[in-house]
């Protein structure tokens, strides 16, 4: 964490409208794939989005953008029960803009692996 003033509410705010404009690119590059929730970071301008679709067609648009962003560092992480998987996959987009894809699919609801 940066402190002592370096950060501005001026940068702040040119990194948001610099992901927001990615996000919009992204969007309008990708009509065909079925939309997930965004957030831009308040801090850093990034882009986070999370698939929140039926939990049997969670894995397979995860697995959708995550191709379509071409987001190679991807981890599964089962949960402490067993009963679910965190899917997360991240990378960088244009002008630097981090983006990263997360879903959670739960075993018993899972259309297949």
């Amino acid at each position: 964490m940066v402190t002592g003033g370096w950060i501005t509410q001026a940068d702040r705010s040119r990194w948001q409208q610099r992901a927001a404009a990615e996000l919009a690119a992204i969007l309008d590059a990708h009509p065909g794939i079925p939309v997930i929730a965004w957030t831009v970071t308040a801090s850093g301008g990034a882009l986070s989005g999370q698939v929140l679709a039926p939990a049997a067609g969670r894995r397979g648009l995860f697995g959708e953008w995550r191709q379509a962003l071409g987001l190679d560092e991807v981890t599964e992480t089962p949960s402490g029960s067993g009963t679910a998987v965190y899917l997360h996959a991240r990378g960088v987009r244009g002008g630097g803009v981090a983006v990263s894809v997360t879903a959670t699919v739960f075993d018993n609801e899972e259309d297949g692996r």
